[in-house]
């Protein structure tokens, strides 16, 4: 068992999805997951490993914002020697062309600043995703006839963030989507050589102001799931 993960070796699969919400763990694991088992409880953040068309995949919270993300991600990596890691999770959408429940793929990920900020120093470094999955996303998300969307998104250190100014030049410049979580994932991808994506199901929206009840975003995301496994073993 590593620091915040109480499974033991050969618990995880090499291939983890990463929602936010550990009830969504709990819900896409028991949904999607043939046989799954909670081999992680530890501070309430459940983690599952059951098998996919035959194939071992484990379900972890990952928990919200970039510094909780880490824990996880180094800990999966470093521990446990995952070898691919999705996001699966939601995101706020920042173009007019974008609907709620639409998936996004993200490409790239900026940041004001993510915990791996101190040690690239005075680079403002580009996190991306792995080109093969996205390759592979996109391609099951279209034979599933999905919404979607590939492009840059935004991962935000706040929540509730009182920069109008910023998410003026996001939108201004493109951006798809603001999360919390993708850019800290793939940085740490690109350097411990593994592969990430971040899948994402547009659950409120920035410049109509709609949005989904807090059980749809738990339980209505069965699309991005689905995506995320076919693009990991495709």
């Amino acid at each position: 068992m590593s620091t915040h993960i109480g499974a033991k070796a050969g618990d995880i699969a090499p291939t983890v999805l990463m929602p936010g919400d550990p009830l969504r763990a709990k819900w896409a694991a028991q949904n999607f997951l043939d046989a799954p088992e909670c081999i992680n409880e530890v501070r309430g953040m459940l983690g599952f490993t059951g098998t996919w068309r035959g194939n071992p995949v484990t379900i972890q919270g990952s928990g919200m914002g970039m510094p909780s993300l880490s824990i996880y991600a180094n800990e999966l990596i470093r521990d446990y020697d995952a070898q691919t890691l999705i996001r699966i999770g939601s995101c706020g959408a920042m173009q007019a062309d974008i609907a709620v429940r639409d998936v996004i793929l993200a490409m790239t990920a900026s940041s004001v600043g993510n915990p791996s900020r101190a040690m690239l120093r005075e680079i403002h470094y580009a996190p991306h995703a792995d080109f093969g999955l996205l390759r592979a996303a996109h391609e099951a998300a279209s034979k599933r006839g999905t919404a979607t969307h590939v492009g840059g998104i935004y991962s935000s250190d706040t929540f509730y963030d009182e920069r109008p100014d910023l998410h003026e030049q996001m939108v201004r410049h493109g951006i798809l989507a603001v999360e919390m979580e993708a850019a800290e994932l793939y940085t740490l991808a690109a350097r411990h050589k593994r592969r990430a994506l971040a899948v994402l199901t547009v659950s409120d929206h920035l410049v109509t102001g709609e949005d989904l009840p807090a059980i749809e975003r738990e339980q209505s995301f069965g699309e991005m799931v689905e995506i995320a496994l076919e693009a990991a073993f495709a």
